[in-house]
């Protein structure tokens, strides 16, 4: 596939090496000249100029681009080029870094295909070290919503029980239910949770900690899994 990357700085750098090692093409386009020596150096094909200009975008071939990520730290620069990439087809991806209200996430997100927290994603790897074990954050869907997949222990309180017996907090939903080593699926209100099993809940971060002494039995307080 072919990624057009707006944006060599730190982000929109480890994205492209992350997709050229998996074997895709990808070129940036970044305007500081320090940026693009550096990315040069480092081997990619990097166009020098501004991402949030129709003629720069131009130059990296967005009709043959399957996709673009809008990565620097200028948000009003990153959503003028998913416009723009949008116009020639390609699917968008946008950065947003945490210090936008959750208004501004808002008033973006139906006009792009994704959006992303470079800081969130991070702080989701280091997060999952840190928990280990029976529980692993998958992704903050916004602010104050997290999946977090549990994997149910022969000391879990839920342990025997049914998944129509799980009774969770009202801002927590089950999204998906795996026996073991099987792949996630639909939850079957039928089904018995037995050691091993995994479970995705959608929760808000203030109802974590009651979620996972109900799935889990720890009583660990919220902040080990709240905001990223």
């Amino acid at each position: 596939m072919r990624f057009v990357i707006v944006g060599a700085g730190r982000v929109g750098l480890r994205t492209a090496r992350v997709l050229q090692e998996s074997g895709h093409e990808v070129v940036l386009i970044e305007r500081d000249e320090n940026a693009v020596e550096r990315a040069r150096t480092a081997g990619f094909e990097v166009i020098a100029g501004d991402g949030a200009i129709e003629e720069t975008l131009g130059n990296a071939d967005l009709e043959a681009a399957d996709a673009l990520g809008a990565l620097t730290g200028d948000l009003n620069d990153n959503f003028v080029a998913c416009m723009i990439a949008k116009e020639h087809g390609c699917r968008t991806v946008m950065r947003i870094d945490e210090d936008y209200r959750e208004e501004i996430y808002r008033r973006y997100a139906s006009d792009v295909d994704e959006i992303i927290y470079p800081e969130r994603l991070g702080a989701i790897a280091a997060k999952n070290a840190l928990l280990g074990g029976n529980i692993r954050a998958v992704a903050d869907i916004a602010q104050n919503l997290q999946l977090v997949e549990f994997t149910i222990q022969r000391q879990s309180p839920m342990e025997g029980y049914t998944l129509s017996e799980l009774e969770l907090p009202s801002d927590s939903r089950l999204m998906a239910h795996g026996k073991g080593e099987a792949p996630l699926a639909i939850p079957n209100p039928d089904e018995t949770l037995e050691a091993g099993d995994r479970v995705v809940i959608l929760a808000d971060f203030e109802t974590l900690s009651d979620v996972r002494s109900i799935v889990v039995g720890e009583s660990e307080p919220a902040t080990a899994l709240g905001g990223a």
